[in-house]
């Protein structure tokens, strides 16, 4: 049998394009210096024309397709049960991604120390750490016992063979960018890698009903690295958001088939792990100052939670010709436009001004119904007036200065009044009925919204 051909492509390292010649710019994504050569195996007749690795069986009609709830199996940790919609699902696969010393791989050790100590085997695979590294980092952690079982490994072959002599329940992979196969030439994180470790992983997970846990590495600009079809694989993608400096961690679904696409996780790192955070909204609000202008509270949801976040702002006088916007955890575009409709709208002259907007404890928010915070902030410090303390606000801005309506008010007021605020300024349409407790001021236009603001009453 004469030995298979191999061709050679460059590959974008960012987004998979291939090419038969290097080329200095990606036609695809447009990042620059990102072509690698790789060896492929030429596939042959037969090859292409055999059936793949069956996933299910025969064609079923519609209606006798069992349409039940998926079984949840619970970690332990709330948080991350949450995040994933209300459990782990099983034979499904779940990527994790988030910068370097973030608390990756610390989260899932502790996952599967929990699964393991529930009755499962669990095997763990790194192909960064040792088994010692591993269990020196549990050690701080309390894990001892279950059927926690530890790999440090990088061939994708030795792995399918231990998970064909374990049959574990739940297997996690350290990360998905050290792991290679011998059916390819080409180095550990390359595209062609990278694909083929995640496909045979996703028919490991599929055919047997494994769990699967995936850590990504993450690009410069904070995307996972690989091919973009790494994501649309898995059947779940999270990130962790914040700076890593912070106490605490976030952990947001950007993706999932079995959930909110947008639920959000609270962790708090600390000798013992990430341990979960039960209240964030207090979490976010413990060190904020009352009676400083430029502070707003904004009661905002993430997938099916509420939280209360701080807003602040900052309007100094620039010492250039161009003034200098910059915002963190705000889209800087909507900053910009809620900037304009402040100037043109309310007659609030910020062309002289520097701007600055930031969310208090590193969250990003991302949702319209933040816009209201943010102009109620930078009007803050801008007169130099501190908001009312006891007062939430939410709700969108429009172009023409009107205050529009934001989904799910119910949850937001109430989450305002157990946190212990009195009043709530919010658009005049998304007023909840039967709410006690707490004085809901509904607004039609932003002229109205900051004439309810500097009434301290």
């Amino acid at each position: 049998m004469p030995a298979p051909k191999l061709k050679s492509v460059f590959a974008c390292q960012a987004c998979g394009f291939e090419s038969s010649k290097w080329l200095g710019r990606c036609p695809d994504c447009g990042d620059w210096n990102c072509f690698v050569e790789e060896r492929q195996e030429a596939a042959s007749p037969a090859r292409a024309k055999g059936p793949g690795p069956a996933l299910g069986g025969r064609p079923l009609p519609y209606d006798t397709v069992d349409g039940a709830d998926a079984e949840r199996i619970a970690t332990g940790l709330g948080e991350f049960d949450r995040v994933l919609g209300g459990g782990i699902v099983p034979g499904s696969m779940v990527l994790i991604g988030g910068e370097p010393g973030i608390g990756k791989s610390s989260l899932l050790l502790q996952v599967a120390h929990l699964l393991g100590r529930s009755g499962g085997t669990v095997l763990y695979v790194s192909g960064e750490e040792s088994e010692r590294q591993i269990k020196l980092r549990g050690a701080r952690f309390g894990v001892t016992g279950g059927g926690l079982y530890l790999m440090g490994e990088t061939s994708l072959e030795r792995i399918l063979e231990q998970v064909d002599e374990l049959k574990p329940s739940a297997l996690v992979v350290d990360s998905v960018q050290t792991v290679y196969s011998s059916k390819f030439p080409s180095a550990p994180g390359s595209m062609s890698q990278v694909r083929e470790v995640a496909t045979q992983l996703l028919f490991l997970a599929k055919g047997r009903g494994i769990t699967t846990f995936l850590i990504g590495h993450v690009t410069k600009d904070g995307s996972l690295a690989g091919p973009k079809s790494l994501e649309h694989i898995v059947d779940t993608v999270l990130y962790f958001e914040g700076d890593k400096r912070q106490h605490h961690r976030i952990v947001r679904a950007v993706k999932n088939r079995f959930g909110a696409a947008s639920e959000l996780g609270v962790f708090e790192m600390t000798g013992t792990g990430l341990q979960p955070v039960a209240n964030p909204s207090a979490l976010f609000l413990s060190e904020r100052r009352e009676g400083c202008p430029g502070s707003a509270v904004v009661a905002t949801v993430e997938g099916s939670r509420p939280m209360l976040v701080e807003v602040q702002a900052l309007v100094s006088p620039t010492s250039f010709g161009n003034p200098r916007r910059m915002s963190l955890g705000i889209d800087p575009n909507r900053t910009n436009l809620l900037l304009a409709v402040l100037e043109k709208r309310e007659g609030l002259a910020l062309l002289g001004d520097d701007v600055y907007v930031s969310v208090a404890g590193g969250l990003e928010v991302s949702e319209p119904a933040a816009d209201l915070g943010v102009v109620a902030a930078v009007a803050s410090s801008l007169r130099n007036r501190p908001l009312p303390a006891d007062t939430v606000v939410f709700g969108e801005v429009g172009l023409a200065g009107e205050v529009r309506s934001a989904g799910q008010a119910l949850l937001r007021v109430r989450e305002a009044r157990q946190m212990g605020f009195k009043r709530c300024v919010l658009p005049a349409r998304s007023i909840p009925p039967g709410v006690e407790d707490i004085e809901l001021l509904g607004v039609h236009t932003l002229t109205e919204a900051l004439e309810r603001l500097s009434d301290p009453r």
